[in-house]
């Protein structure tokens, strides 16, 4: 997902064509932007890269036409200012995948930087903690790092566009929430993802996520209250890397 990327989406692209793995099939939604977001796509993509531009609904839009492009058995979402970790991603995803048939999702974790200092990270999020009871208090997977079968949006539908920050924890909630789906965890960083994103950029943001987590619990069932959703924050500071 891409929308006035020009600064960042290179080394993006850059991370996606450099997979070990030979099978990916790359699909850049861009928004419609109006830098030459869309001539580099055309100059660093591979013949694996289908760029599609236009205007859209915001992110969660932009999703669900890649996912309505793609026809892999596994997607992965990754925005125009991320990377993934190393060029053999895809391939521990694919053999994590192949190795266990019944598998729905795998998932590893987030190592965010601070773009005035790319090669130092500042904050891990791991995925390990998630687990199908604990979305009352707010937990998920880190989405850039999960990678789920294509089938599971046409058994449970797309991400909802209602949805402006949350729309990701909204779709897990609903797919996990009430269902034994199998998933993996690997204990590895498998994206790298730049501060200052929709859901780390900033006390409103903050507050919008948090809203947008209570209704995606109340519109699926799931019990939660504000002290449950607030009492993650504490353990969320043991992600913090010193320096």
């Amino acid at each position: 997902m891409a929308y006035n990327s020009a600064a960042t989406i290179t080394q993006t692209l850059r991370s996606v064509s450099t997979q070990t793995h030979p099978e990916v099939e790359h699909i850049v939604v861009d928004g419609g932007s109006t830098d030459r977001t869309c001539a580099l796509v055309r100059e660093h993509g591979t013949g694996a890269t289908v760029l599609v531009s236009g205007a859209d609904q915001g992110i969660y839009d932009a999703m669900n036409k890649g996912v309505a492009l793609a026809s892999g058995e596994v997607v992965g979402f990754l925005n125009s200012d991320d990377r993934y970790a190393s060029g053999a991603v895809l391939a521990q995803v694919a053999e994590a995948m192949a190795a266990q048939k019944g598998l729905d999702a795998v998932f590893g974790d987030v190592a965010f930087f601070n773009p005035a200092r790319p090669e130092r990270d500042v904050r891990r999020y791991r995925s390990n903690r998630f687990r199908p009871e604990r979305l009352g208090w707010g937990w998920m997977p880190a989405h850039p790092a999960m990678f789920v079968r294509r089938s599971l949006f046409e058994r449970f539908g797309n991400f909802r566009t209602d949805y402006r920050i949350a729309g990701d924890y909204e779709w897990v909630a609903r797919v996990f929430g009430t269902r034994r789906l199998q998933y993996q965890h690997l204990p590895h960083v498998l994206v790298r993802m730049q501060t200052g994103g929709a859901s780390t950029g900033g006390w409103r943001n903050t507050v919008l996520l948090n809203r947008e987590v209570m209704r995606a619990c109340k519109d699926n069932g799931i019990p939660t209250n504000w002290l449950k959703i607030l009492s993650k924050y504490p353990a969320k500071l043991s992600e913090f890397i010193r320096p």
